[in-house]
């Protein structure tokens, strides 16, 4: 069986692009993953040349972490964080996108838990103490975990962040109607009864009467301080949960300033920057340095630029061609937001702008999902035929080439543990059509085997599709798309949607480091079929045994051989034709020539990373 980097390496020496994919996994600051393709920044700081001559040999251990220049470790400048946004909310337990978790994450808002920085995609997924002096004990079935707060840890007005400002912050998540648009994973895990409904009989923490105050003292048995521990207990048993913490909606909130549904952007820090007045929507704000921060109690963030100007209602294109002209501005500028792809061939065929720049994976991936409802895939060899038949490089080029996205097979990015490099059905990135038409001759089916595709229609996607067709009709199948405009995946996911259609496309992202955020979502039965419609499970695929194994899988207490567990449903999965993976996306960021120690990290979604940026003081 061949693995996912022994196919890739042999396309590499293939094609000019392969060639320059096989050069950036080499470089450690180079290969990294990005998945928010809305913000932009850039960082503004007095000017330099376009590329500087690198004084020290590199060697593997020794190879520049920035993408221009060398390393520095020095405090001082001026960041300007351009952005396309809006930003929604900064509101801890309101921020949505994975973007602006990273963002906050980063700047002011901290968590239990968080990912290490590091300019290694495979290191990125290291989980460490932030708020907490570790990653948590948990007791023998994973229903209950403790985390002691670390000394030191102080707000913006120099008051210490308490254990009861974090069980705070948590409690109004459960204010569901003040508080939306964040993750409602404490709703989901935390040991808070629920009603009849399935929703939960607390409120949060500003409802009132004699219920809501039985409700509190349930939350507060979910959520108990002890000085500085604090204990969660929880309805199921959840493995990884630590890493769950890692989201802003678990950090900590300070009561007596909270403004609750009128704080849609204020800012209470807790992190080495704190806003300078207010935040302007559809403008920005800056980020000047909190003067109650430590760096003796972080481990995290090391915050060498004096601030973060973010700005925000910025045309992408624009800010890419202002980075690249590398002007006042842009020599200290790096983008957030993807160049769009007539620029990424400039700059990665340019090289003082490809020296400057990073073309991260973002840890989305784009799939199939064959409907086993329907009359057509609800033979496995006729999946697996589409899936031998499925030319994902073709796909790739169709939607920009080698910097916009990564063939893939599976659904795990490459940043997660459980990722792995196996090709159950054994055609590799190109498909095979000789096997296509095996294993429909195998199946028994007249051909040409025709179905529809829905998919969500734009100019690239429909190249993107056209691609796919040409292969698959080479393989004995016929396809009729359906393009969808509006409200693709509320189309999708209802009922009606399985009696018109085979096949559908789709794409996700993880929540954080584990197959537990990407498999049980999409593909668990239990939590997704019902007279409602599918969920995400828009191909109504069910497997009492694989769902069996999930939920063992989520409660494996040691996080290797979790996360080998669900490389293991994925594998079961592709065996089956559940469904067939496409590519995972790329971004590519640009910066200025006085930037340093620029990256993105994978596990944050393949962001930049601004708990390392920096700047020429």
């Amino acid at each position: 069986m061949t693995s996912r980097r022994e196919r890739r390496a042999e396309q590499a020496t293939q094609t000019r692009a392969g060639r320059r994919r096989a050069t950036r996994r080499r470089r450690p600051g180079r290969l990294v993953l990005a998945v928010a393709l809305t913000v932009v920044v850039a960082v503004v700081v007095g000017g330099v040349v376009l590329a500087r001559q690198r004084t020290t040999q590199a060697t593997p251990d020794t190879l520049p972490t920035s993408a221009v220049g060398d390393r520095v470790d020095t405090r001082g400048g001026v960041v300007n964080a351009l952005s396309l946004g809006p930003v929604p909310s900064w509101d801890p337990q309101r921020i949505g996108s994975r973007a602006d978790m990273a963002f906050a994450g980063r700047v002011f808002a901290r968590t239990l838990t968080a990912y290490a920085p590091s300019t290694d995609p495979k290191a990125q997924s290291r989980l460490v103490g932030d708020l907490a002096t570790d990653t948590g004990t948990p007791n023998q079935d994973l229903t209950s975990w403790t985390f002691t707060l670390r000394d030191g840890v102080t707000w913006q007005d120099g008051s210490p962040v308490t254990c009861e400002d974090v069980a705070y912050g948590i409690s109004r998540t459960f204010a569901t109607k003040d508080i939306t648009g964040g993750p409602s994973d404490a709703l989901a895990v935390l040991a808070v009864p629920r009603g009849a409904d399935g929703t939960s009989t607390y409120g949060g923490p500003w409802a009132t009467g004699a219920a809501a105050r039985t409700a509190q003292a349930a939350y507060d048995k979910a959520v108990s301080c002890d000085g500085q521990k604090i204990t969660f207990t929880l309805s199921t048993p959840v493995g990884d949960f630590a890493e769950m913490l890692t989201q802003p909606a678990f950090g900590p909130v300070k009561k007596s300033v909270d403004r609750g549904k009128d704080g849609t952007y204020d800012v209470f820090s807790a992190g080495p920057y704190m806003l300078r007045g207010a935040w302007e929507p559809g403008r920005g704000g800056t980020f000047v340095r909190n003067p109650h921060w430590s760096a003796a109690s972080d481990p995290v963030r090391k915050a060498y630029p004096d601030e973060i100007r973010y700005q925000e209602g910025l045309d992408t294109e624009a800010v890419a061609q202002q980075v690249m002209a590398d002007n006042a501005a842009g020599r200290v500028s790096v983008a957030l937001g993807s160049a769009p792809p007539a620029i990424q061939q400039h700059i990665t065929a340019v090289q003082s702008l490809d020296e400057r720049s990073v073309n991260p994976l973002t840890g989305v991936v784009d799939y199939l999902v064959p409907n086993v409802r329907s009359a057509v895939f609800k033979d496995e060899k006729v999946r697996l035929a589409l899936a031998a038949a499925t030319n994902r490089d073709a796909y790739v080029t169709a939607i920009g080439g080698d910097t916009a996205a990564e063939p893939s097979l599976s659904l795990l990015p490459q940043a997660l543990p459980a990722a792995h490099d196996d090709d159950p059905v054994g055609v590799g990135f190109r498909g095979d059509v000789a096997k296509a038409k095996a294993l429909l001759a195998e199946a028994g089916v007249a051909t040409p085997v025709k179905f529809t595709v829905a998919y969500r229609s734009d100019t690239t996607s429909d190249k993107a599709m056209a691609a796919l067709v040409a292969g698959w009709r080479q393989a004995g199948f016929e396809p009729t798309t359906k393009p969808v405009t509006d409200d693709y995946f509320a189309t999708i996911s209802t009922p009606a949607a399985a009696k018109d259609v085979d096949v559908f496309w789709s794409n996700w992202a993880p929540g954080w480091a584990s197959g537990s955020t990407v498999l049980p979502p999409l593909f668990d039965s239990t939590i997704n079929l019902t007279a409602a419609g599918p969920g995400r499970d828009y191909g109504y695929f069910s497997d009492k045994q694989l769902d069996e194994q999930m939920a063992k899988t989520s409660s494996v207490a040691d996080r290797r051989a979790r996360e080998r567990g669900w490389a293991d449903v994925d594998r079961r999965l592709l065996q089956q034709g559940a469904y067939i993976g496409l590519a995972e996306r790329r971004a590519l960021y640009v910066a200025g020539t006085d930037v340093r120690n620029l990256s993105a990290n994978a596990v944050l979604g393949g962001v930049v990373e601004f708990a390392d940026i920096a700047v020429v003081p």
